[in-house]
């Protein structure tokens, strides 16, 4: 990356946006009709999948392949398989972590191969996936009503199918609209974006190639009505004078990714409509 100008003088980044201007989002609700809720995003060049199961009985933890069970709960679980192409492989085994207060919110992350450059397969389970299914965890545990489910489960499921930088951002606004497409209760929106600081100034939604030049960057996800934050991480030092910048610059996209979702949100509900004759 040596000698890439990432902000030219005129204020324009490698991909022609401005510092504050996001990549083009397309995103779709209601892409598996077999799941109770699902959505598919592109941020710019990364697209996600997410697809949501639940509420249903809490299971926990202690995992096993849905083609490994025996019996009619097997075969369920082979045709759940071959009806989403594979995408959901594994259900849970243990009932011990069932919560009797509220839902137990399960999230898996997961890469396809072919999402990078790099044609190499990370086992299931590495530890990327696990930070990032953690990170999503922790995310939607401060956006959903789990106390109005208690003894229950959800489980949000999320592939990245090409990765351009924003993933986990791509990955939660993904989530969003399938938990949204399940019906499952919100406190709001969970909206996310990233942000990075180069040359004295903040950039909003950053690509891959501006995530490889190594500056500080952070990742961001919102509750766009209240200001609440769900998740902050940064993976890099920065000066505290420049940080409010660059943590605005991260809410302001996130509510401007509001903005979209809530429009796709609306349409999917009108679409919905037409169809069902209302």
């Amino acid at each position: 990356m040596a000698g890439l100008e990432l902000l030219s003088d005129q204020g324009y980044r490698v991909d022609g946006r401005r510092a504050g201007e996001l990549r083009k989002i397309q995103a779709r609700m209601g892409v598996f009709a077999q799941a109770d809720g699902s959505a598919y995003i592109e941020q710019g060049n990364t697209k996600a999948l997410a697809v949501v199961y639940g509420p249903h009985e809490g299971m926990g933890q202690g995992w096993t392949q849905g083609s490994q069970l025996k019996g009619a709960r097997g075969r369920h679980m082979q045709d759940r398989e071959r009806k989403t192409g594979g995408f959901v492989l594994e259900i849970r085994g243990s009932r011990a972590r069932a919560l009797p207060d509220r839902a137990l919110v399960n999230c898996q992350y997961s890469s396809a191969t072919f999402s990078t450059g790099e044609r190499k397969r990370r086992p299931h389970g590495d530890r990327k996936s696990c930070e990032m299914g953690l990170q999503l965890r922790q995310t939607f545990e401060a956006a959903i009503l789990t106390q109005l489910h208690p003894r229950s489960q959800i489980d949000i499921y999320v592939q990245v199918l090409q990765a351009d930088g924003g993933t986990y951002a791509a990955c939660v606004n993904a989530a969003t609209l399938a938990v949204l497409d399940a019906g499952i209760p919100m406190r709001d929106f969970v909206c996310a974006c990233s942000a990075g600081f180069v040359d004295g100034t903040a950039l909003a939604d950053l690509s891959h190639v501006e995530e490889a030049a190594g500056g500080p960057q952070l990742a961001l996800a919102l509750l766009p009505a209240s200001g609440q934050i769900a998740l902050l991480e940064m993976d890099a030092r920065l000066h505290e004078d420049h940080l409010e910048r660059v943590l605005e610059a991260a809410a302001q996209a996130a509510r401007d990714v509001h903005t979209l979702l809530d429009r796709v949100v609306r349409q999917h509900v009108r679409e919905a409509s037409i169809l069902l004759g209302d």
